[in-house]
């Protein structure tokens, strides 16, 4: 079932194995080609320290993608999972490395908390890998329960290390 008006929603995209830039641009070009969805805006390429998994984890690149979507936000959340496997992601251990990782962040002004669905994104606000490019594209996006901007939330974070 899709809705009638496209929602604005915004994807968080980060690699830290393989050629990450390759595997970012192959995540934006299967989202892409996914009927209900169109990608409207892209953030840079950030370098970021991989955050919690094995210590020796290699650097991340992140991004988020601004898109356009006619799909639930379950049939969203699954199309990205799709993508995920389809590029080789493998979900044996919590935050070890891969290939690629799609997060759904927003989801117009959505507030759902359902087992495998919770949007916003629950640790969004505490990341700087995912208010930094997110602010880049859309920095006065609402966060629905902080009920602030990506801009505020960016500028709240502690200094970056």
């Amino acid at each position: 079932m899709q809705t009638a008006a496209p929602t604005l929603a915004y994807i968080a995209l980060g690699a830290n194995l393989g050629d990450r830039a390759l595997n970012i641009q192959a995540a934006l070009r299967l989202l892409e080609s996914v009927p209900g969805i169109r990608v409207t805006k892209v953030s840079s390429l950030l370098e970021n320290p991989a955050v919690g998994g094995p210590a020796d984890s290699p650097p991340f690149l992140n991004a988020v993608a601004q898109i356009e979507t006619t799909l639930e936000p379950r049939q969203l959340l699954q199309r990205l999972l799709d993508i995920e496997h389809e590029l080789g992601r493998k979900r044996n251990l919590k935050w070890e490395p891969r290939q690629i990782d799609l997060d759904l962040l927003l989801f117009g002004d959505a507030v759902i908390s359902q087992p495998q669905l919770v949007i916003p994104h629950p640790r969004m606000h505490e990341r700087r890998f995912v208010l930094e490019p997110l602010a880049e594209i859309a920095p006065k996006a609402w966060h629905p329960v902080l009920k602030r901007t990506i801009a505020d939330l960016l500028r709240d974070l502690p200094p970056a290390t």
